[in-house]
């Protein structure tokens, strides 16, 4: 049986089993951005054995002040890049942005608990 993930401060529990079954609903969908850190982009760059500079031009674009990982158009949704449908699951898994490690426990989804619902089946609350 899988341990619930739950974090203070937010009413719901996550069940990490339920990804198997989900499509990456997470990772793939709107547009949206998945913010690295300078810490975060060396480790991939590491984990791809690739320069860092080869990969902030190939996997990264900017928004701002900050960098953010690209997504590929894959039948009207955007996925991360790192995303892989025939896996149905990510290929940095070991290296991932904070972000995505600490997904369904945004701020945003503090007090968006059925718009989080209806994207994450992990997702426990009464």
């Amino acid at each position: 049986m899988s341990e619930f993930m739950t974090q203070e401060g937010f009413s719901y529990a996550f069940d990490p089993s339920a990804c198997a079954k989900c499509g990456g609903n997470c990772c793939t969908g709107e547009s949206g951005n998945i913010f690295v850190s300078v810490t975060e982009i060396a480790a991939i760059a590491a984990l791809l054995e690739m320069e860092e500079g080869e990969f902030r031009r190939t996997h990264l674009r900017k928004e701002g002040f900050r960098f953010s990982l690209q997504e590929k158009k894959v039948n009207g949704s955007y996925d991360c890049i790192f995303f892989n449908r025939s896996l149905n699951g990510c290929s940095i898994y070991t290296a991932r942005p904070l972000q995505c490690r600490t997904f369904p426990f945004w701020d945003y989804f503090r007090h968006r608990i059925d718009e989080l619902k209806a994207e994450c089946p992990g997702i426990i609350h009464d």
